[in-house]
């Protein structure tokens, strides 16, 4: 019997100090102190708080924890948002270089994804060809929310972006959509902790009103998008859209009910709500099978170790199992089948070579 695959939909890597080129320090766009103590931009530092954020401790980490595979997503610091449009392709592209690195010299244990600046249309495209092509990625990280060109905040599913969304069709991508920066656009004291806690929710619920607005799920049939943090207000919140819609039609001409993007085939969520209530509300909404697991290590909001919490990395998951929000089954598919879904949709060749490299 084979044996059942715990697959990881949602975690980051840094990279070691010396691996991070000096015109990232220099400019202060990002870099990590020697001690590998702190991540750090230009008038921000955040503390490492744990040593699976690097690469030799993240594989004994989900070695430990009987991770078999995970899928690496791009660090939310390097959207590039605000920064000068070289310096931004060129902090992308080590982004990018790093990530095909990674998978390419750990193909058993890491998927990686890569990222583009939406706000530069033509560039993101033959970006995408480059990570595509000649890189092997298949999973496109978006922000929710970007700075275009003129400096105006946009959210990612803004119509001017659908070229992306084309190039990842023909790609037969997933797609990551992921919150951040949004106390650059929110005009609110970051203090708190509340633009991770709160805002960050809320981004995600509002690219989640526009995908399916949109009607992005059909329009683009072979893109794959996941939303962090299970969309987690998008979930609570789609009953005060779909009366939205219903109560003010002249709002919405030309665009598609919220009710029928609800459990679409190609719209994921992962598991990172912390609390069983809030799951069995994901699992109600959009059904299991849209479900992945995601973990966001090595972040403190992430499912880690933790004698406070009693946490442990699929804790959730056992939790729903035990409260029968979801079956043992259903368990075992949020792990496996379902990121395989996400990553390769109808390809089932790339799956069976994933599950191969795995296993091997």
């Amino acid at each position: 019997m084979q044996k059942k695959l715990r697959i990881n939909g949602h975690s980051h890597l840094l990279p070691y100090p010396e691996e991070i080129p000096d015109f990232m320090r220099e400019k202060e766009i990002f870099w990590v102190d020697e001690d590998k103590k702190f991540m750090l931009q230009k008038g921000w530092k955040r503390p490492v708080t744990d040593s699976s954020f690097f690469l030799n401790e993240k594989l004994e980490w989900m070695e430990r924890f009987n991770i078999d595979h995970a899928v690496i997503l791009n660090l939310s610091q390097l959207y590039g948002n605000g920064l000068r449009v070289e310096e931004m392709k060129k902090a992308l592209r080590f982004q990018n270089d790093f990530n095909a690195r990674v998978q390419q010299d750990h193909p058993t244990k890491f998927s990686c994804g890569f990222v583009v600046h939406p706000g530069f249309v033509r560039g993101a495209l033959w970006e995408i060809e480059r990570c595509v092509e000649d890189l092997g990625l298949r999973l496109l990280c978006l922000p929710t929310h970007y700075m275009d060109s003129i400096g105006t905040w946009r959210c990612i599913f803004d119509e001017e972006n659908e070229p992306i969304f084309e190039m990842a069709s023909k790609y037969n991508l997933a797609v990551e959509v992921h919150p951040y920066d949004g106390e650059k656009f929110i005009k609110l004291e970051n203090t708190s902790w509340r633009f991770h806690l709160i805002w960050m929710l809320a981004q995600c619920a509002d690219a989640y009103h526009f995908h399916t607005l949109n009607g992005y799920p059909d329009k683009f049939p072979n893109m794959r998008v996941c939303f962090a943090h299970g969309g987690q207000l998008a979930q609570i919140n789609l009953g005060r859209r779909i009366q939205g819609f219903d109560g003010r039609p002249d709002l919405f001409e030309g665009k598609v009910h919220p009710r029928k993007s609800v459990g679409h085939r190609n719209i994921f969520f992962d598991t990172l709500v912390h609390d069983t209530k809030s799951f069995k509300l994901l699992v109600d909404n959009q059904q299991p099978k849209q479900i992945i697991t995601g973990l966001d290590d090595p972040y403190p909001l992430g499912e880690m170790e933790s004698e406070k919490q009693s946490s442990y990395p699929g804790k959730i998951l056992d939790l729903a199992v035990d409260q029968n929000v979801i079956s043992e089954i259903e368990r075992d598919q949020i792990w496996s089948n379902n990121v395989l879904q996400w990553l390769y949709g109808d390809d089932e060749k790339g799956k069976e070579e994933l599950v191969k490299r795995i296993l091997s």
